[in-house]
């Protein structure tokens, strides 16, 4: 029996849950339609700054501000996202990568015993 190592490991194909296709389109749909709110109101602060209702230094501030929130809460969304499906994950026991792995190493080391006991039968 060959040792197996590392670059020779089978992949695992990665099969999706209904339930992760569904937070996907959920993350998705909310992604788009924060694409469109700050498009949105970009168009309105140009038309403010149009009009002469607002100082063209004053709405590139604010869009800047707005640009900032929009990153910084996208950042606490996705991490709040990855801890939502992470806790969903390890309560239906769905097995990470890390364990996998570590099951990988673990068959690779039984396999190596058994070559080892075979030889020493010989």
């Amino acid at each position: 029996m060959a040792t197996k190592t590392k670059a020779e490991e089978p992949k695992v194909e990665q099969e999706t849950s209904p339930m992760y296709e569904g937070v996907r389109k959920l993350v998705l749909a909310s992604i788009g339609a924060v694409a469109i709110a700050q498009e949105e109101l970009e168009h309105l602060i140009n038309k403010l700054v149009e009009r002469g209702e607002l100082a063209e230094k004053e709405g590139k501030k604010l869009l800047n501000e707005l640009k900032e929130k929009r990153k910084k809460k996208t950042a606490k969304a996705e991490e709040e996202i990855n801890k939502q499906v992470e806790e969903l994950m390890t309560s239906m026991n769905v097995p990470t990568k890390d364990d996998i792995d570590a099951l990988g190493d673990k068959i690779n080391d039984l396999d190596k015993k058994v070559d080892e006991l075979k030889k020493a039968q010989k």
